[in-house]
């Protein structure tokens, strides 16, 4: 398979698929350089008949700490226009793992919070370490959520209180209990887990599989997901492009001081509250 690719790694391993996002230093941030990487990965998957299932993991111990803050805090987007191409880019990458034909499978270890969640979320089955942290904390420094997946699987009860309070630190074992994943296993375990299990439904007949996940996203795009799933873009959009006393205090201090010290900064704010 291609090996051009910076910042993700992608391999086969019989006709399964192993997507690699690879920004350890990072935590596997999800930069704009990645996102059309995965782009250009993800129609190579499609266009090979070989391969029948994608399986997703992170490097490094982490799967994904969300959209690159440091990008955004060096590129300064100011405005609608601006930010439009930025969460339209954000929105169609994410959405490409629910979208795309084949079954896809996100193997969780480590963090996995914002957008790197959101990913998570629109695979079709997830599952994750025993010691995966899940999370959405972009309320708690002024960003609104790109992919608003998370009522359609916890419900909206469970979903406000997780979003509204930047909920960042969902162990593994009570994502799933909620449901907001699959399943559970021991680290050591993880991506042979995860990978014995793609491996048996690549044992079914292809076309089948592909037209058995289209029917069961219809009943959802059928509810309005999609509809739902843009409107909520819209509504960040708005958000992003007037932006917020709290996005702007978090960034300043980022500017001068480091990410480090901004998250200190957002986290100090809340106290002994924590997370509920």
């Amino acid at each position: 398979m291609s090996d051009t690719y910076e910042t993700i790694g992608l391999e086969r391993a019989g006709e399964v698929a192993l997507l690699t996002l690879a920004r350890p230093q990072r935590l596997n941030a999800i930069n704009r350089q990645m996102l059309g990487e995965l782009q250009e990965a993800l129609d190579e998957v499609e266009r090979d008949d070989a391969l029948r299932v994608l399986m997703v993991k992170g490097a490094g111990g982490n799967f994904s700490s969300g959209f690159d803050l440091k990008e955004q805090m060096e590129a300064r987007p100011s405005g609608e226009q601006a930010w439009r191409e930025i969460l339209d880019r954000d929105f169609a990458g994410i959405m490409r793992f629910w979208h795309l034909r084949k079954p896809t499978i996100a193997a969780v270890e480590g963090y996995c919070l914002a957008g790197g969640c959101e990913l998570a979320l629109c695979c079709d089955i997830t599952i994750a370490a025993e010691d995966a942290i899940f999370g959405e904390p972009e309320l708690k420094f002024g960003a609104g959520i790109v992919v608003m997946m998370l009522p359609f699987l916890v419900g909206p009860k469970r979903a406000k209180e997780i979003i509204l309070t930047g909920a960042d630190r969902i162990p593994a074992p009570e994502a799933a209990r909620i449901g907001l994943i699959n399943r559970v296993v021991p680290a050591e375990r993880l991506e042979a887990s995860a990978l014995a299990l793609a491996r048996h439904i690549a044992v079914i007949d292809p076309q089948l599989v592909s037209e058995t996940k289209r029917a069961i996203n219809q009943c959802f795009e059928t509810m309005g997901l999609v509809e739902a799933l843009n409107a909520a873009l819209d509504i960040d959009l708005a958000i992003e492009g007037k932006g917020s006393d709290d996005k702007r205090a978090f960034m300043e201090i980022a500017r001068k001081d480091g990410l480090r010290k901004a998250i200190e900064w957002r986290d100090a704010r809340f106290g002994a509250a924590g997370n509920g």
